[in-house]
Formats: C-alpha cells, structure tokens, sequence
C-alpha cells in the first residue's frame, strides 16, 4: 500500500522553493527569445506566482525539472502555456478614450475623403481578451455610413492564446463594460439571462467584423495585409529598446501611406528610428508620398 505524502512532500510540490537568479535567467531568456518581453531580477516574486498553477499542472516539482521540460523535445506545447502565464493582459473597453475621439473624427474623416475601394480595416496588434477590438469596431459603427459599416474589419492579434479565446466569444462580466456609455451598450451589447445573468455578450453586427489570430509581434516580418489604422497599445513597455525598435518598424511597414499608428499614453517613440510624423497625444501618422 502506498504511503501518504508527508506535510514536507506535499509542501514542496504546492510551495516550491522561490526562483534562483540562475532558473530566473534561464526563463527570462526563454520568454525574451519568444515574446520580447524582458523580465528583470525585481519580476521573480511575479514569475515564481504566475507559475505556480504551471507546476502543479505538470507534475514538477521544482521550478529546475520545470525548464528540463521546457527545454526537452515535446516541450512546444508548455512554452505557449508559460507564455499565456507570464503575460499581463490587462484591458478595459475605450481605454485611453482620447484614442477613439481621434479615431472618429480626423481619421475617418481623412479615410472617407480618399474614396478607398477597400473596406476600413484597423489592426488591434496587441488586443488581449478584445476589448480594444470592440471598442474600435463600436466607435467605427457609430462614425462610418451605413454602407461603409459592411466593409469593416478589425484584426485583432495577440500572443496570448488563453487571451484570444475570450477575444473569440466577446462574453464579458458586466462590470468590465461599466465605460461603455449606455446608448452603446443598447445598441451593440446583449446582457445575459438565467444561467448567463451577470454577463454580457457583444452583439453580432460587431463581433462578426472581428478576426482573432495568434500574432508574435517580436516574431513577425510581414503579415501580408497593411492597414490605414494599427493599435499597438501598452506593450512597448515590456521590451528593451531593440525589441522596440524591431516591433516599431515592422508596425510602420504594415501602416498603408497616411495611416495612423496609436501607442499608449505610458509609452513613447523617443529614441525609436522612425519616419513617423507626431499628430496628437501617442498618435502618430505615416506620410503620404
């Protein structure tokens, strides 16, 4: 008959020991490798919590058998699970709400007045679990003519695959939507009944005009589509100046002449090559050869 596991085996497979400098670098550069994301000496209390439930998941003990996993031929599939793990994917709806004003107003205006002959596509490059999607494809419904509503698109991408299936359904809990002002949360969301009571659903006319993929901005050279509009919003903040640089550049190449690039308000392009021209707050602007 088996033995039980003692109080101490029970405690180092649910508490185990915190990271050493030598498995915190080791993971750091795991995740810089695949995400760009530079995580310091000052994240090992945030990256020892967050990889707790990884752990366990997997039956190590140790976060030093963990990385043998991580590092072992089949170990593909647990590196996106840390990814999605380590990754901060918090978002708000209309968050920085200057953005969509500009949005709105100069840039739909500029759009409609070039007459394009393809539909408006925006790219929401770092778009967590969606709510910067759908906060661009609401204030896109409400600025576009009808005929023009038919014609748009959002792509929105991120790394995280976990983040992406709640992008995918467009549920979320009824207090995440508290920003949207109440005539659009009549016309563009659904509140759930029963067993969904307490949620909300994003109405189909905007879900339909989204388009979630699985996007590695540090890994991505040409996504093959270039947009008159790309979010890319409180991520730069994570990388080191030449994963900014990298990331900044190849954003600029995927902007169609005249399209706007929207940072956040926390980040900037000072020390960035660029040919971008400054039009508002954490708004820039390709020019128009």
């Amino acid at each position: 008959m088996p033995h039980a596991p003692t109080p101490a085996s029970r405690a180092s497979c649910l508490d185990p020991r915190p990271l050493s400098a030598r498995e915190l670098r080791a993971i750091a550069e795991l995740v810089r490798q695949r995400s760009g994301i530079a995580l310091h000496e000052g994240k090992a209390a945030l990256v020892t919590a967050r990889l707790q439930k990884r752990l366990r998941a997997t039956g190590c003990a140790s976060f030093t058998e963990y990385l043998d996993r991580l590092e072992g031929d089949d170990g593909e599939e647990e590196l996106v699970r840390l990814l999605d793990a380590i990754t901060t994917n918090h978002t708000s709806f209309f968050r920085e709400p200057e953005h969509f004003e500009v949005l709105a107003t100069r840039v739909v205006q500029e759009w409609l007045a070039r007459r394009h002959s393809r539909g408006f596509e925006v790219w929401s490059a770092a778009c967590a679990t969606g709510e910067e999607a759908y906060s661009i494809a609401i204030t896109l419904w409400e600025a576009l003519p009808d005929a023009e509503r038919r014609r748009l698109r959002i792509f929105a991408s991120d790394l995280s695959t976990r983040a992406l299936g709640t992008a995918r359904k467009g549920i979320y809990r009824a207090d995440r939507v508290r920003e949207v002002p109440g005539l659009l949360q009549r016309r563009h969301l659904e509140r759930g009944h029963g067993p969904h009571e307490g949620k909300v659903r994003i109405r189909a006319h905007i879900r339909h005009t989204v388009d979630v993929a699985q996007v590695n901005l540090v890994e991505a050279a040409d996504i093959g589509r270039r947009f008159p509009v790309i979010f890319c919003r409180n991520v730069l903040i994570y990388f080191d100046r030449p994963v900014q640089q990298r990331v900044v550049s190849m954003l600029e190449r995927h902007l169609d002449p005249g399209g706007y690039l929207f940072i956040a308000h926390s980040e900037s392009l000072n020390g960035i090559a660029h040919d971008l021209e400054w039009v508002a707050p954490a708004v820039y602007r390709r020019a128009v050869k």
